[in-house]
Order: C-alpha cells, then structure tokens, then sequence
C-alpha cells in the first residue's frame, strides 16, 4: 500500500506539473478584456473592485505581483501565473481525488493489486488530464479573473472532505471540518460557488456517520445541507455585517458615541461569545458543539479578509467601488444593491402591472460635521408592488428592463399567454397577456436549462462549433460532436466554411469524454451508489442549481460557461471512472496489469489528448497583447489632461488597468457612464487622481446624492422657445432647486422645461486651450445648440451636462466611439474623431452616411501612425477571440476615415501610408477581410494606386465568392437562417462591381459580375 501510496502522490504531481506548463504557456501575457483589468488593478494596489468584492484574491495577486520586481508590465502576467496554478493546484486534488474514489471501487472486488494500482492511478490520470483540457476550465486558467481560484478552492474542500473520511475513526479527524471551513471562510473573500459543495460534504458525512443510511435519514441530511448552505449566505455572510451595522448606529446615533465605537463593541462581544462557548462545550465534552463553534471561528477568520475592502477604502484608493467605509455601507455593498434583485422561488411577470409602492431599506451616510449616520434616502415608495394575478412561484420570465428581453421571453417559451384584466397603481384598467405556468417553466427548461447550462456542458465533453456567442440560432456558439450526420441532424446541413468563417474554437471531441463519463456516471451508481450520490450532488448544485438561482433573461452580454466549471469538475471525476469501469471490462480477458496500462494508455490518448489537440488553438493566448493595446489606444486618442467618458467593461476595465498598473496616460480621467448614476463615484471623481485633476462638477452633493435626481424628466413649456442656455439651468438647480422640481401623481420628480440647450461658446477660452487649431477658428460656432429626444435623461447624463457647462473648455472632453449614440446625448454634430475617442468642439459637422463628426487630420495621423499600438494582430498564430476581433473592425473603420478624411484634404500621400499600415497590422490572414476592407479599396483606387487597389479587391472578391459559395450549399431551414449574410455579400459584391467599374478595372469587374448574377439568380428564386 505504501508503494501505491507512493505512486499516487508522484503522478499527482506530475498531472500538476503538466497542468502547469499547460496553463503558464497558454496565458496572456497582459490583462485581458471583460473583469481582467480591474481584477489586477485592484490587487495591484489593493483598491475596492466591483460588488461583492474579492479581497483574498487580490491579497493573493498582490503577493504573486512582488515577482514582477518592480516592472509594472510584469505585473498582469504574474497575477495571470497565479490563476495558471490555482488550475493545476485545482487538477493535483482532483487526481487525488479521482484515486480515493475509484480505490474505494477497486476494494470492492477483493485486495489491491498491482494491476487494481495502475487502473486506479491511470483513471485518476485521465480523468484529471481531460478537465486540464476542458474548454471552459482552461478559458479561466489563462487569465487573472476569480473563477480559477474559486475553482481550487472547491477541489480543496471535496478532496479534504474524502481526506476526513478515511480517517474519520481516529482521534482529531475533526480537524479536518475545521480546515474545510476554514478554507470557506477564504473562499468567500474569492468567490462565493465554493459553498455549493456543501450538499456534498454533508453526505460524506452522513454516509460515514450512519453505517446503515436510510431514505428518511438522506433527506434530513440534504435539507440539513441546505439550511447550512442558507445560513453562510444568508446569515454569516450578511448578519455579521448587518449586526455590526446596527450596533454602530446604536452606538452613534443613539448613546452619542464616536463614529465605530459601536462595530469595535460589537465585534468585542462577538469574540467573547464565540470564546466562552467554545470554553463551556469543551469543558462538557460536547465534542459536535465544540466543532461546530470552531467551524464557524474559522469560516469568520477565512471571511475576515473583507476588512481589507474597508480599510483600503477609507484610503481612498482611485477605484474604490462603492465606497465601502463602515459596517452600513459594506453590507450594501455585499448585498449587490448596486445591481438590484431578481425573483427566484416567486415574484412577478415581466408584464406584470405595477399596482402600489413599499418602502425601501433607508441609506445612511456618515456626517462627520453632525457626529451621526444621516439618511441620505429614505427610499419612500421605490420597492414596486406588482399585481397578484401576474406574481408566480419560480418565476423565470420576470425581467422588463429591455424590449429584446421580452421580446427572447416570448420566443424561447413559444407564449400565447392568457388574457387578464387588472387595475394598476393609477386606478386605469389594463387587458394584458399573462404567461402561462407552462410557458415559464418551458423557458426554464428550454433557455436556462438547455441553452445556459447544458449547451456548455456539451462544450466541453462532445465539441464547439465557434467562439461566436450563441443567440440561439444554428449559425454560432452551438455544440458539435464531429460526426456529421448528428450534427446535421441538429444544426442542418453542415459543409466545411471557407477559411475567412473558419475558427480556431471549432473542437470535435467525437463526445468521447461524453461517453466515458457517462460509463463512469453508471459505473458507480451500480457499484459504489453512496459515492454516486455525493458526486451526482457536487455536479448539480454546482450547475443546475447556479443557472436556477441566477435566473437569467436572453441574451446576455456574454457567454457564461465559466460560471459551470465546477459542475464540469465533477463529471471529471466520472470521465476518470468511466476508465476504471473500462479496465473491470477488459480485465475479464487480459491479465490486469496489461489491461490496466492498455485501458489507460488508449483512453488517454483518445480522451485528453484529442481534448488538447483540439483545444490548444483556441486556448492559446501568449503572444496576444489586444485589450492592452486598445486600452493605450483609447488613452492616446486624448488630448493631456483630458476627460473620456466610457460605458462598458471593455472600454473601461482595460484603461484601468493601464492607468493602475503600467502608469499609461495617468493625465487621462476615465468617467464610466455607468458608474455615474451613483453618488460615491461622483464624489471620487471629484478628487484628484494621479496626475488627472478633479472632474469640474457644480452640482453640490445634496443634488446628486443617492435618491436625488435620479431621473429628469423633460416637460416643454410652451412659452420657451427655441434653445435655452444650459448655464442657467443648472444656476437654477444650484440656488433654487425646488423651482426644478415638481408635484406629481408618483410623488415629486426632477425636471427641465426644456429638451433643447445651448451653450456660448467663449471664442477666447477655446483659442487659449487649444481646443480648435488657428486653421479651424474660422469654423468656430457660436452657439452649442442641440436637442436630447426623450422623455428625459439619468443621473449620469445630468452630470455630463454639468461638467459641460461648469468645464468652459478648460479640459478636452472625449466619448469613447464604442459608448453608443445613446452616450451622446443628441452631441454629435459637434464631434471631432482623433482616433478611438471623438472630441466635443465647437465646430458643426452634418454627419452623412451614419459616420459621427469630422476628422482632425493631423491629430488622428498622428495617433493612429505613431502613438497607438496594435499588439500581435498581424500574427496569424496569435489567437483572435470574439471580443478581439470585435476591436479589429473598430480600428479598420478608423483608418479609411481618416485616409478618406485625408484624400478630401488632397494629401494622397499620406492618405497611401495610412491605408498600408492599415493592410500591414491587420493583414487579411491573421483578420480576414470583410466590408470594413472595402473602403480601403476605394482610397486606393481613388489616390491612383491601383495595383494595390487591385490585390485588395481580389482578395475581397476571393472571400465574398467562398461565403457565399458556402451559404448556397446549405439547405433547408439552415439556408434561410444565413439570409442576412447572403444579402450582405450580394451587397458588397455589387459595391466591388461599382467601384471597379468606376476606376476601369474590367477584368475584376466581370469576374464580380459573373459571380454576382450567379447567386442574385439563386437568391431571386428561392
């Protein structure tokens, strides 16, 4: 046995040290897009991310980013190297993990032997190589976000768990419940999943406890697992907090006493009630009590680590998200109530009328002058009380904020509804269709189910048809299983794509991990049914169980298989006991030994290392440098000392992290739209940050506060015509703010009487900042006059109209070009593009063909030709994902204005090197050419360069012929699902006709036309 022993723990090693060098290789080598860069930004400094926070991960990646020795640059790869271990810390405990369950299956059927050894060390070996490769789990490994180390967090807990249980009987063992608590108490401060082991830790227990377990006994375990589970979440969790916040309030408000007096009482008392107890059941020997108190001392000293967010944000870092600075503010901080709440067991329809308003939860803040916590927003009427004939239990069709939600609602349940008249909270009748019990679960079952859970699921054990995010069409994000006459029996008629729609994410794993878990799966239910049970749990709370909870609307901004993966670890387990089951089978005619080398050897090539040969491609991240580069390209799109106003995680995230991190343009202040609905960013903005200075507010603090102007309506007064000057708007505000307000039905609310403003431009003031060249002062308005049509605007866009009139043109003002017309705000006449951002000036631009503003040549020349960078997207081994390539079309879009911006302005030349650059950092085969090439084929033509004119619509006419070659071979329903991009090609061939007949080009001309009348007559006929 020690030989076995032995054995275990050197090949556990050794899958660790594969994992490794897998994950270390294959990461990037910089900040990713989406949640990265605020991850490392945050654990850099230890600043305060987004809600609920993560403080243990960012203690541990600021520890990992020491190595980086002090180059900044370094500092993302290290964080990034400390996911890539998380993983193969995470693989070295399912190995073992694998070993204990399938040596528990090998003692069944008589002494360990040597041939039982191997079977049992090379089930453990595949079964953790195949989740090494898995898709969704090396997606996380590669980059500095929270899921890989939660995901070595659950991997500890169930491997410590199966630890206790073999030596259960032995004095002490209940260390090891200390541990795993202990261990959950750290991984809170990482990710909140690993709690959803739970379920199965109890069953353990249970199995091991109770030698002869019955039905009544498993579900009072289960419901027992579940009231634990509901305590950490519910209780600890948030109770420890809320207490702390109710005795500060006490303390402060109440007795008088200085501000944390009462969260340093509490948490004194806290202590001595947790001492003595574990005192007195110690010294009456009830030893489960005892353990229990120590259980929850550890999961409180794991938990701890939160302290860190408070401590820090009273520090005022320059991302202190949410501003959590005492026990009040860092239970709503917890609690997510930036983000709102969803129904999950009951609650409302989305078309379910309004028919009253409850009370909120008050917000407090601290009023150092008054010496008490003050209510900021008493929330009086916020909480919406919606009628009972449109309330359910397990609501899952309940979101309203966006038509296309309602609009997926309908298509994924198939609704009909039920007509239902109902009063709503204004007295009027409404006929309105209420879905159907029957509908809401068919979306449960049809989206939630099957598109967010089980369409990942089969991501990762049968194969992936793209990385293009799924819309539930048959075109993109589907599974696969490479044997094409079941996949054309799903997806339609499959042909092989050119090589312009081809993808490296296209994996045909010929659902061989599928099968071989599945063997496994029935293996142990048939053999070892207790173990069964506790695995079959890990698997579903951790998936099933996480898509029930979120309970999420279609679509979502992204694919969320990453959230699953320690579902996914648990069918690992079986995939390694579907081995096991293979050796038993083959062992009837081999001797053991050989069957066990043969078994192994055959699954593990068949298994992980088609998993791998598939995967790698598409996993692969070094050398890719894009969300860095397009972060240091919004940045130097901006004028010194500028103000940018982003909206999203990828055109936030990543400028944080170069600004936090590699000090990039710290001159540059970065105002997320989003973030400034709400009061604590305001008030952050308004300090200075590095080398940015305050963002010029006037609004004082009770105007924005939490409550306070959320939304202001536009109600037009028929005596003001024309446009109003803004200044005075906001003067009013500032002296006089009830003469901006109103009395209504719904309570009072904010308003202007006006939706057209204006604001003087101060000719003097724009020349002194440089705002306008001396050539373009002749172009100079003078007047800002446009109109915002809507009903009104939030928070956020009455503070960009503040800073607007407030700013003078003292400071250069940017909208990043991915924020959205929306972001605008009905400014786009007064836009100047100078590379990824465009700059309000006062100058008048009709905009024409849906491009947005002018272009200052000179400025964005120099931008796009010598400060930006474009990483490696002219490396076709580099890997593009989605997102990435999303980017790509940004920049090509931004080179033909500028070159055709340039031809206008007569300077050829320059127009020639900015389309070169163009074609040489995004060639056509690292980012295939598309529509967005088209332009540069006619700047070509247009400056009399027509031999590369030439070669880019060959290479346009190439890829338009190959898709559409590849569209008209597909038939039936998948035919009419690429309508869309058959007419798109059409279109542009036709464009390429024109163009290369206008510029005499008639050879290309009549091959385009002979392709063009070919597949128009197809089109024409279906």
């Amino acid at each position: 046995m020690q030989h076995f022993n032995n054995l275990n723990n050197i090949l556990g090693w050794i899958v660790f040290a594969i994992a490794s060098v897998v994950y270390i290789i294959t990461s990037e080598p910089t900040a990713s897009f989406w949640d990265c860069g605020e991850y490392i930004a945050t654990a850099y400094k230890l600043q305060v991310g987004h809600p609920p926070g993560a403080p243990f991960f960012q203690l541990a990646g600021r520890f990992f980013s020491l190595f980086a020795f002090g180059n900044e640059a370094l500092v993302a790869r290290m964080v990034n190297t400390m996911s890539a271990l998380s993983s193969s810390f995470t693989i070295l405990f399912l190995f073992w993990t694998i070993s204990m369950l399938a040596k528990k299956l090998a003692n069944r059927t008589g002494e360990l032997s040597t041939g039982k050894q191997w079977a049992v060390l090379g089930s453990a070996f595949v079964g953790s190589l195949a989740y090494t490769f898995s898709d969704s789990f090396w997606f996380s490994a590669t980059e500095g976000e929270v899921y890989a180390m939660s995901s070595f967090f659950t991997a500890l807990v169930f491997w410590a768990i199966l630890k206790w249980e073999a030596v259960a009987d032995e004095k002490h063992s209940y260390r090891w419940l200390i541990f795993i608590a202990y261990t959950m108490g750290l991984s809170i401060g990482v990710h909140l999943l690993n709690l959803l082991a739970i379920p199965a830790i109890a069953f353990v227990y249970y199995f091991k406890k109770y030698k002869n377990p019955s039905r009544k006994g498993m579900i009072v375990t289960l419901v027992i697992s579940i009231v634990v589970l509901g305590i950490i979440m519910n209780g600890i969790i948030p109770w420890i907090v809320k207490l702390a916040g109710h005795f500060e309030l006490f303390f402060v408000n109440t007795l008088r006493l200085p501000f944390n007096t009462g969260t340093i009482f509490y948490f004194i008392v806290l202590i001595g009630v947790i001492f003595f107890g574990i005192r007195y059941t110690r010294q009456k020997s009830k030893v489960i009590w005892n353990t229990v108190l120590w259980a929850f001392t550890f999961i409180l000293i794991g938990y701890s680590s939160f302290l860190l967010l408070v401590i820090r944000s009273n520090a005022n870092p320059p991302i202190d998200e949410n501003s959590p600075e005492d026990a009040i503010s860092l239970l709503s901080y917890l609690n997510r109530e930036q983000y709102g709440d969803w129904p999950i067991l009951y609650g409302q329809y989305f078309n379910a009328p309004v028919v009253g308003r409850a009370d909120g939860n008050p917000v407090y803040r601290k009023d150092v002058e008054k010496g008490k916590y003050v209510i900021i927003d008493a929330r009086k009427g916020t909480v919406p009380v919606y009628s009972p004939e449109f309330m359910t239990i397990f609501p899952r069709m309940w979101n309203d904020q966006e038509p296309r939600y309602v609009n997926d609602y309908k298509k994924w349940s198939k609704m009909k509804g039920e007509p239902v008249t109902v009063e709503d909270e204004f007295g009027e009748k409404k006929t309105l269709q209420k879905p159907t019990f029957t509908e809401n679960l068919r979306f449960y079952v049809r989206y939630q189910l099957g598109f967010m859970y089980f369409r990942y699921f089969m991501w990762n054990f049968s194969g992936r048809q793209n990385d293009v995010q799924g819309m539930s069409d048959r075109k993109d994000g589907n599974w696969i299983s490479g044997f094409r006459f079941l996949d054309e029996a799903r997806l339609g008629p499959v042909s092989d794509p050119p090589k312009s729609l081809q993808s490296k994410a296209n994996n045909k794993f010929y659902m061989l991990p599928l099968l071989l878990g599945l063997l496994g799966l029935v293996y142990q239910l048939r053999k070892d049914n207790k173990n069964f049970l506790v695995i079959a749990l890990l698997f579903i709370m951790t998936g099933i169980a996480i898509v029930t909870y979120l309970n999420q609307h279609s679509p979502q901004p992204r694919e969320r298989d990453y959230a699953y993966a320690a579902s996914f670890y648990a069918f690992a387990i079986w995939i390694g006991l579907g081995v096991y089951a293979l050796y038993e089978l083959v062992s009837k005619n081999l001797d053991q030994k050989t069957a066990s080398i043969v078994v192994s050897v055959l699954c593990l090539l068949a298994v992980p290392g088609i998993m791998a040969k598939e995967g790698w491609d598409d996993h692969d991240r070094s050398g890719r440098y894009t969300a860095k580069a397009i972060a240091i390209d919004y940045l130097n799109s901006c004028a010194p000392n500028a103000i940018l106003f982003t909206n999203g995680d990828n055109d936030t995230f990543p400028l944080w992290y170069a600004q936090e991190v590699e000090g990039i343009r710290t001159d540059v202040r970065v105002v997320n739209l989003s973030l400034l609905n709400t009061e604590w960013y305001i008030e952050q903005l308004k300090r200075k940050a590095y080398d940015s200075d305050p963002v010029p507010f006037s609004l004082p603090w009770d105007q924005y506060k939490e409550g306070s102007r959320n939304y202001t309506y536009f109600l037009e007064n028929e005596n003001i015509k024309g446009y109003v000057e803004l200044q005075q708007l906001f003067d009013l505000i500032n002296k006089d703010p009830e003469r901006m307000t109103m009395q209504t039905r719904i309570g009072p609310i904010s308003y202007f009487p006006t939706k057209k403003f204006m604001i003087t431009v101060d000719s003097m003031q724009v020349m002194k900042t440089q705002t306008l060249i001396p050539d373009q002062a002749q172009q100079m308005v003078n007047e800002i006059t446009w109109t915002i049509n809507r009903s009104g605007i939030t928070k956020n866009y009455l503070m960009v109209l503040d800073l607007l009139t407030t700013n003078n043109w003292e400071r250069p003002v940017y909208f990043a070009i991915t924020t959205g017309t929306e972001a605008y705000i009905g400014l786009q006449n007064y836009f100047q593009l100078e590379g990824l951002t465009y700059r309000l000036v006062p100058i008048k631009t009709a905009n024409r063909d849906s491009q947005i503003g002018l272009v200052n040549t000179s400025v964005m020349y120099e931008n796009v030709m010598n400060r930006f960078e474009y990483s490696s997207m002219n490396d076709h081994d580099v890997y593009l994902d989605e997102t990435s390539m999303r980017m790509t079309m940004n920049l090509r879009s931004n080179f033909y204005r500028l070159a055709d911006a340039l031809i206008a302005e007569g300077k050829n030349d320059s127009a020639r090197m900015v389309m070169d650059r163009c074609l040489e950092v995004m060639p056509n085969e690292s980012v295939p050419y598309n529509f967005f090439v088209m332009p540069i084929m006619e700047g070509y033509y247009e400056i009399g360069d027509t031999e590369k004119a030439n070669d880019v619509a060959n290479d346009l006419l190439t890829v338009f012929s190959e898709q559409l070659d590849y569209y008209f071979a597909l038939k039936g329903d998948r035919a009419e699902e690429f309508d869309y991009e058959k007419q798109q090609n059409l279109a542009m061939l036709q464009r390429l006709i024109q163009v290369t007949g206008r510029y005499m080009q008639q050879e290309i001309s009549d091959k385009a036309s002979e392709v063009f009348d070919l597949y128009y007559g197809l089109y024409s006929g279906e």
